[in-house]
């Protein structure tokens, strides 16, 4: 059973449409004591994520989403989220994962947002598995996750390399969208079920 942190800053509806879809049964996380009613959680996100943080803040849940050893999915920016620090509203976030969100630089000639498909060379990691390299998901962002290696399970290139999916422990980050990828995302969100 997967819960999904109701935090109002979430596009819920594409995401419980894809786990409709993969028979994967799921319920919303409003309080503490409901993540103690699922297996796995997911942090979904729309926007901005200072605005997102404030959101969450208001729940009462962020202490107990820090404490979590289940398995944890940030989805876009419920991946920053995870991060510490976002330039954007220049936020302090969750600090799960010792990495950065930036702003895309227009100097490097891309249009911003970064919309649309593009390419993911995912490393050796549960989250992927059965997902070829140079798959292509579905992202919608003006702000990247800075690539670092420790943490990085799979990068994309937009003008520069970013993290396109990252992990410590339990804690997972995707900053593309796996409900509106097609089968490739629908991997994504099965093996998430899946994990352990």
């Amino acid at each position: 059973m997967i819960g999904i942190v109701n935090y109002g800053a979430g596009n819920i509806f594409s995401l419980t449409a894809a786990l409709e879809r993969l028979n994967v049964q799921y319920g919303m996380v409003n309080t503490e004591s409901d993540l103690e009613k699922y297996s796995h959680i997911i942090i979904p996100g729309v926007g901005h994520a200072g605005t997102a943080m404030e959101k969450l803040k208001h729940t009462g849940l962020i202490d107990a989403i820090k404490a979590l050893k289940k398995p944890v999915l940030g989805i876009c920016v419920g991946m920053q989220l995870i991060t510490e620090h976002s330039e954007e509203g220049d936020a302090a976030l969750l600090s799960i994962v010792p990495v950065k969100t930036k702003k895309f630089d227009k100097s490097l000639n891309i249009k911003i947002p970064h919309m649309g498909w593009n390419a993911v060379n995912p490393k050796n990691n549960s989250l992927f598995e059965g997902v070829e390299d140079n798959t292509q998901f579905y992202f919608v962002h003006s702000y990247f996750i800075e690539y670092n290696p420790t943490f990085d399970i799979a990068s994309a290139h937009y003008g520069l390399k970013f993290s396109a999916a990252i992990q410590k422990d339990n804690f997972y980050g995707v900053q593309f969208h796996p409900e509106k990828s097609g089968k490739a995302g629908e991997q994504i969100l099965k093996n998430f079920s899946n994990l352990r």
